[in-house]
């Protein structure tokens, strides 16, 4: 039964670990798309990092991205689109994984 067991709490250590790594993508993720909507209307430094800090507490409103989509959208106006938006997010989430794992080699 050890080898049973041994492997069950592998299995379940895997999952949690990946789990760990989709959610730090999709927060790197959404601040990336947070700096993008803030140059794009104009924030910089210090602004522009609140600003990518507000988009990735808005994904903490309700399950799924669409919070994230509505927040930027609207604050965008008539800058981007919200289908503009999930673009970007769908773009960005492949770099913010990259990112996050090469952190993770290091």
């Amino acid at each position: 039964m050890t080898t049973f067991n041994d492997r069950e709490n592998a299995f379940e250590n895997k999952y949690a670990h990946d789990e760990e790594m989709q959610f730090k993508a999709q927060a790197r993720a959404n601040k990336l798309l947070g700096l993008w909507a803030a140059a794009l209307m104009g924030k910089t430094g210090d602004d522009a990092a609140e600003y990518a800090k507000a988009v990735v507490k808005s994904d903490f409103e309700e399950a799924g991205h669409e919070d994230v989509v509505r927040k930027v959208s609207g604050d965008l106006g008539d800058k981007s689109s919200a289908d503009a938006v999930r673009a970007k997010m769908a773009e960005l989430l492949p770099q913010a994984k990259a990112q996050i794992m090469s952190e993770s080699d290091n």
